[in-house]
């Protein structure tokens, strides 16, 4: 070992090559700044011990006088020394070994046994060791098994290999949990100690947020490499690709899973929401790899939630055959009954499959025989208000009982005694919020009393409610800025506004608007633009401007050149947005009945319908609102926590207290599809109260299945019954294979290289960068040793001794 490995030893490094410099230095503030001072202090020291001996003391012997005043002398500069703090500043030249980090995807999908043929499956258990001992293996390995096995072959043989070259790091990377290390740059650590804290459980694959928290980690650090063992089923997250290069090393990517696999799989879209004894359309589409020319049998039934032993009720059965990547199927239901369904949309499983859990396909419906409510408020009648009226009259959702209106101008006569109309804007909060959704016409302020605007609010807030604020040309959306409802609206009105019709102009969308179903008019699946049918409208000829855009809102429509009066935004025509758990639309004009031009209806009620689903819908209908079970999620898998929430209002909307209610608690009732040990399948749930009209409590499920949940209502003592499903949900159980086009991609795009577990060993051949040089500067105190210590008292006790030599006090 030479003179610089020995330093660099006795300082903990082990791989110094060579010492760059020394450099000696004090490091007390005032010797730093003046080394001078510190060397005429020194001379001054040992000028003093000098002058006090050899004039100031007699000592017979002018040896022992030297001797003296040296050892004063010297005794003086080393507490001087001491006080100037010395240091020796020593700049090492280091070569350490370079940093790889070994990921393991901890995603369930990880653990998918996978069928594979002789010709590939062989291979595996050659180079894995699964098969070392000639015979064959009693049950099919998971990928996550090959992968221990790899790493653990000839006790951890290939780890071991990488850390004689590398500072390894190995971590788990899920999407649920993140990066989590297994082991630090543990040369003695056993790799089944560091494995068997590998469980891959993650319910989805999110590499682009594991590798983005990695970049992260990485900062400060000299990363070589990173090796990830991955079947790369990317299922959430950001992109992968997006971020990889912020790592600013290769990425060695080792692909898990087969390439190709037979594999058949459905999608199912059915509406939210159907009506009794009303047709509506389900679409099934079949997917599949491997399986060309392959007859397969489409069934679809629904099955009643909540109602124990139910039989199915078929919707239909299609025999297919699969020429394409797809295969579409419609089918047509008309429901008999009401209630919450789930519908499912099977194939049999085919030879050959590895995943089973896309053959089948479940939606929840609701279907009603209860009919949205509808309150348009207007100042008089409008062509906006009349083919409203007409639309909604018309639609199987609302009917001839779910639309009412408020007319100012029209006779008190004509409201009291027609049933289209409400006869008082104030209505009793029992009736104000059996609203499902409010539409707000052209009002002058006078018109709207501060109670109708908290009512508004509460309502959109609280209920979910839908709100439809129409600009008209008469009054404005300005009458609004002094009312409750301006701090609901998507835009900030402006109260000396007024209308714009200098000009006319052609409505233009935003790119936004292709996410709103209700701006998407025509046919898209007939290949027709969405802006198309909007040209219908031709030019309109005004607008009410606002002064701004809430930055809560999504603009979807807008003029195509007047700003607001921030100058940075165009003035918006159609906006959205949300307010408590309901949503707001504003419309700057109440021109939208022009779509009728040329198309008739058409297009007029897709809007208007698309927008009330999505508005009415999204809560429980008219006085349901009143008391609405609900729980956090519709389907669970076994373990999982269900959150179960209760609204409760009494007969006047008003927020149910405990106080009201016998043991201050709501009482539930969970039915689980298996009984207990003792034969019980119900359990009774205390549901608590969270805040006035809130009640929530927490149920854990195990046992797979349906589960019911039933809590009465206090009021009508009635009970509300709703239903969870709880199975192996996991959406990474969904691909059977293995995404090698983003395993390259990551490789190739950062210099890495591709491999699979029969390859992955030419990795330590292929993969030789050099050792980062790292210059390390140790400071190195001088005086704060055990020496310095012993020098000092050495020099004090001979001069002490001496002087009793020499008969001096």
């Amino acid at each position: 070992m030479n003179g610089s490995a020995w330093l660099g030893h006795w300082l903990g490094y082990r791989d110094v090559s060579q010492i760059e410099s020394w450099k000696p230095s004090f490091g007390g503030a005032w010797a730093h700044a003046a080394p001078a001072a510190v060397v005429a202090a020194l001379l001054a020291a040992v000028a003093l011990a000098v002058y006090y001996y050899v004039r100031l003391q007699k000592v017979p012997a002018p040896s022992a006088r030297w001797t003296l005043a040296a050892l004063r002398g010297l005794t003086l500069a080393a507490l001087l020394l001491v006080l100037a703090d010395p240091i020796l500043e020593v700049t090492l030249v280091r070569f350490p070994e370079p940093v790889l980090w070994v990921g393991l995807d901890a995603s369930d999908s990880m653990g998918i046994a996978d069928e594979l043929s002789d010709e590939v499956r062989d291979p595996l258990d050659r180079v894995t060791g699964m098969a070392s001992d000639g015979g064959s293996i009693s049950t099919i390995p998971s990928r996550a098994d090959y992968v221990r096995a790899f790493l653990a072959t000839q006790d951890g043989a290939w780890l071991k290999a990488l850390r004689q070259r590398f500072r390894v790091n190995l971590f788990a990377v899920s999407g649920d949990a993140g990066v989590a290390a297994l082991t630090s740059d543990n040369d003695d650590g056993k790799p089944q100690d560091d494995l068997a804290r590998w469980i891959p459980s993650g319910s989805v694959t999110a590499l682009g947020d594991n590798l983005e928290e990695l970049s992260r980690r990485q900062l400060g650090s000299s990363l070589a490499g990173l090796v990830l063992f991955s079947d790369f089923d990317q299922n959430s997250g950001i992109s992968p690709q997006d971020v990889v290069a912020r790592l600013g090393a290769p990425v060695f990517t080792v692909g898990i899973g087969p390439e190709s696999a037979v594999d058949l799989g459905v999608d199912l879209l059915v509406p939210p929401t159907m009506k009794q004894a009303e047709s509506s359309t389900l679409s099934v589409t079949v997917r599949q790899r491997e399986l060309d020319q392959t007859p397969v049998t489409l069934r679809v039934w629904a099955e009643p939630l909540g109602v124990a032993d139910a039989p199915r009720i078929p919707v239909g059965e299609k025999s297919l055959t699969l020429t394409g990547p797809t295969a579409t199927a419609d089918l047509s239901f008309t429901p008999t009954t009401t209630g919450r369904f789930v519908f499912v949309a099977e194939v049999e499983a085919v030879p050959g499959e590895t995943v089973t859990q896309n053959n089948q396909s479940r939606r929840d419906v609701r279907i009603i025989d209860d009919f949205l409510r509808l309150l348009y408020i207007e100042y008089e009648p409008t062509w906006e208000w009349r083919f409203v009226k007409e639309v909604f009259h018309r639609d199987k959702l609302v009917g001839m009982r779910g639309f009412r209106t408020f007319l100012r101008s029209a006779d008190p006569i004509v409201r009291e005694t027609n049933e289209l109309f409400v006869s008082n804007l104030t209505l009793p909060r029992h009736e104000f919020f059996e609203a499902d959704v409010i539409f707000l016409g052209d009002l002058p302020a006078s018109a709207l009393s501060t109670r109708f605007g908290e009512m508004t609010r509460e309502f959109v807030d609280q209920f979910g409610g839908g709100l439809v604020v129409l600009a008209g040309p008469r009054f404005g959306p300005g009458q609004l800025a002094e009312s409750p409802l301006a701090e609901m609206l998507p835009v900030v009105v402006d109260p000396a506004g007024r209308r714009r019709d200098d000009r006319p102009f052609a409505l233009q969308l935003t790119s936004l608007s292709s996410q709103f179903d209700f701006m998407q008019l025509g046919d898209p699946q007939a290949g027709q633009a969405s802006m198309q049918p909007w040209t219908n409208l031709g030019k309109l000829p005004w607008y009410q401007p606002v002064l701004r855009v809430d930055p809560r809102a999504t603009v979807l429509a807008e003029h195509p050149t007047d700003l607001c009066s921030d100058g940075a935004s165009k003035q918006p025509l159609i906006a959205i947005r949300p307010y408590g758990r309901g949503e707001v639309v504003y419309l700057g004009f109440n021109e939208l009945w022009r779509l009728r031009r040329l198309h008739g209806e058409e297009y007029y009620r897709q809007f208007w319908g698309q927008l009330i689903h999505r508005l009415g819908l999204s809560h429980a209908l008219g006085d349901q609102k009143r008391f609405v079970v609900r729980t956090d999620r519709r389907q669970y898998r076994s373990g999982d926590e269900v959150v179960i929430t209760v609204e409760a209002y009494d007969e006047d909307f008003q927020p149910l207290n405990d106080a009201k209610l016998s043991d201050h608690q709501l009482r539930g009732e969970w039915l689980r599809p298996v009984p207990d040990d003792q034969g019980d399948r119900s359990e009774t749930l205390a549901i608590s109260q969270l805040r006035p009209g809130v009640f929530e409590t927490r149920v854990s499920v195990q046992d797979d299945g349906e589960h019911r949940l039933r809590v009465t209502d206090p009021v009508t003592q009635s009970p509300v019954e709703i239903a969870v499903s709880v199975a192996d949900l996991s959406i990474e159980r969904r691909n059977p294979v293995r995404n090698v086009s983003l395993q390259e991609s990551l490789a190739t795009e950062t210099g890495g290289r591709s491999y699979d577990l029969t390859t992955v060993q030419n990795f330590l051949k292929d993969f030789q960068p050099p050792r980062p040089r790292e210059t390390t500067v140790e400071v190195i105190p001088l005086w704060n040793t055990w020496l310095t210590f012993v020098v000092v008292i050495g020099m004090m006790i001979a001069e002490w001794g001496l002087r009793k030599v020499v008969n001096l006090p």
